[in-house]
């Protein structure tokens, strides 16, 4: 449950799962991905936020930049929250909060490995209309629930360009 109670653990998934359905996307192109990617990059910069942004289409990776004051932890956890959208379809923070909306933990619930995934805010699916799951976008550098509001104003602006 979350600490804030269940009415709030209730709005917080139906707002991430609105989201979800609203941030989808008609194509996705290698230009797409590196217009995206500049997108967050220059959204990350205007904040002084060191991020790294990772998008991936299947298991190709499309775009990356590591700004000053990441390591290759970051990576790391790009990598694993990426292994959530993958598995699960949906954005490692919302699949993480349905496991806090039950009082329990991805990583002690779960049963996957946590050197491998990590249901952390942070990576998103790139959706398309009509298809499905084609791939993630994923920041990591700031807490969980910045990395996943800037991933999430970063398709928005990306959408709304469009």
């Amino acid at each position: 449950m979350s600490p804030a109670g269940p009415r709030a653990a209730d709005e917080e998934l139906r707002e991430l799962a609105a989201q979800e359905d609203r941030l989808v996307l008609g194509a996705f192109s290698n230009e797409d991905a590196w217009n995206l990617g500049s997108l967050l990059v220059e959204l990350a910069r205007e904040r002084g936020a060191a991020v790294t942004v990772g998008i991936r289409r299947g298991a190709q990776q499309l775009f990356h930049c590591a700004l000053p004051g990441t390591s290759a932890d970051n990576d790391a956890w790009i990598a694993r929250k990426c292994a959530v959208v993958e598995r699960y379809g949906e954005s490692s923070f919302l699949v993480g909060a349905r496991f806090r909306a039950k009082g329990r933990t991805f990583e002690e619930s779960s049963r996957l490995d946590p050197d491998r995934y990590a249901a952390h805010g942070g990576a998103f699916p790139v959706r398309l209309r009509g298809t499905g799951v084609v791939g993630a976008v994923a920041v990591s550098g700031l807490p969980q629930a910045d990395d996943h509001a800037l991933v999430v104003e970063g398709l928005e602006r990306f959408l709304a360009a469009g």
